[in-house]
């Protein structure tokens, strides 16, 4: 029983918790600063709570008694007078050093007075009420003074004293030294903190770099964590520019060494007979064709340097291009400037395929570009067949055919072209989107290039 009670009480407090997660920060150093002002705050009001409360609150119960014994001292001998002049009297020598005035020229009904955020004064007001039962009112309007009114056989008489009889003085004092060096200690434990995590921003940004295709300068710094993890990521990034390295010299080696066949082949069929010669130059130009895709695909997709790149005329160059080969591809107009540091070979192919693939498979396409808050959008139209739904991630996949999707005897390919372009995407830190264009009611391309 006990353990289901427990488990019950953790789902009870992880649900209860949940709704905390959408108001915490979402950045490293926001929460290394909540991390840090959250105990401070804490210790404060547990100090303030424990010491100020019990402390100031018992330091002034005691001298409000002390005054509360004085006053009823005061009003004891006043009701032994007949007259006001002779307790007046009477009061001037009681009260000779104990800084308390008497007065009896009350000509109104006193009220309660006391500032919302004068917490010892309900102390003092309490303690005064239980220590003198005569009196009717109890007035602190500042910090200065305390007017006290008792009802007696003469009258109404005021007592007016200092506040400091019955409160301790400066309490405000603590306050102050708790928050300034709370503050301070807190400045500077944010600033220690967040030289130890620039490291850790320094790593999330190499990483974040290495997977645009970027590669930027990073050396391991901080703690031997932080080091380690460091290091670790740089011998990944190593292994995997090695593994690159490899599978493009790997291809293009492949096909460089099988060039040399085809063109003895090309050359022997010049030899042949037209009729005869017909269909198997076809074929040699088909696996020409095979091994250029072979070669581009081989390439990384990172090609080139990274360069600030205005889209807008990049984009329309390569339209003109499309377009002087006889495509049907038009630019939907973009008066903005969109400026973005990309791979402008890696792109350029990357683009140009999802236009080939649109004029292909459909007869005219259309290219757009949209720009957003943290990405830009390339996106090609076309009116083919276009790809349906379940099919849209398996097209993406290197040498992927399909054949219901696409109308193959029309033109054949490799299907390496939206691999090639989804790994410029991702190289650039975004992705290939594929969709239906409600436009023209074929394939919809976007290709998100991250800002």
């Amino acid at each position: 029983m006990s353990f289901l009670s427990a488990s019950y009480m953790f789902m009870v407090l992880n649900m209860n918790f949940d709704w905390l997660k959408r108001y915490m920060p979402r950045g490293i150093y926001g929460r290394a600063a909540l991390i840090l002002v959250l105990p401070v705050v804490t210790l404060q009001l547990v100090v303030s709570v424990v010491f100020i409360q019990r402390h100031f609150e018992g330091v002034t119960q005691q001298m409000t008694n002390n005054l509360s014994r004085e006053l009823t001292l005061v009003l004891q001998e006043l009701d032994r007078f007949d007259t006001r002049d002779e307790a007046l009297k009477e009061a001037a020598v009681l009260t000779e050093g104990l800084d308390i005035d008497v007065n009896f020229d009350v000509f109104r009904t006193p009220i309660e007075i006391r500032r919302w955020f004068d917490f010892s004064g309900i102390v003092v007001t309490r303690e005064l009420a239980l220590g003198v039962p005569e009196l009717i009112a109890v007035q602190l309007p500042d910090d200065r003074v305390v007017r006290a009114y008792a009802q007696t056989d003469l009258g109404l008489i005021e007592f007016e004293f200092g506040r400091g009889r019955v409160s301790a003085s400066n309490p405000h004092q603590l306050l102050v030294n708790m928050v300034f060096f709370g503050g301070l200690m807190t400045a500077i434990a944010y600033i220690y903190l967040r030289n130890q995590l620039r490291p850790i921003t320094r790593l999330a940004t190499a990483a974040e770099d290495f997977g645009r295709g970027r590669r930027t300068r990073y050396k391991p710094g901080g703690a031997s964590e932080i080091r380690a993890a460091g290091q670790a990521f740089l011998e990944m990034r190593a292994r995997i520019e090695r593994q690159i390295e490899q599978r493009t010299l790997m291809l293009s080696g492949v096909s460089h060494d099988l060039r040399t066949p085809l063109t003895r082949m090309r050359l022997g069929l010049s030899f042949i007979d037209d009729e005869e010669r017909a269909p198997l130059e076809r074929d040699v130009e088909d696996m020409q064709r095979i091994l250029d895709e072979f070669l581009l695909f081989a390439k990384d997709s990172a090609e080139g340097d990274v360069l600030e790149t205005d889209l807008v005329p990049f984009v329309e160059t390569i339209v003109e291009i499309a377009a002087t080969h006889g495509a049907d591809v038009e630019m939907e107009p973009n008066g903005a400037t969109v400026s973005l540091p990309i791979r402008r070979v890696a792109v350029q192919r990357g683009l140009e395929n999802l236009i080939n693939n649109a004029i292909r498979y459909g007869s005219r396409a259309r290219i757009s570009l949209i720009d957003g808050a943290k990405h830009v959008i390339l996106r090609v139209e076309d009116d083919g067949p276009g790809i349906p739904e379940d099919q849209r991630d398996e097209a993406q996949k290197p040498f992927a055919r399909l054949d219901a999707a696409r109308n193959q005897n029309k033109v054949s390919g490799v299907g390496l072209g939206l691999a090639i372009t989804a790994d410029v995407a991702r190289a650039h830190g975004g992705r290939l989107d594929l969709g239906e264009s409600h436009a023209l009611g074929g394939l919809q391309a976007d290709i998100l290039l991250v800002k």
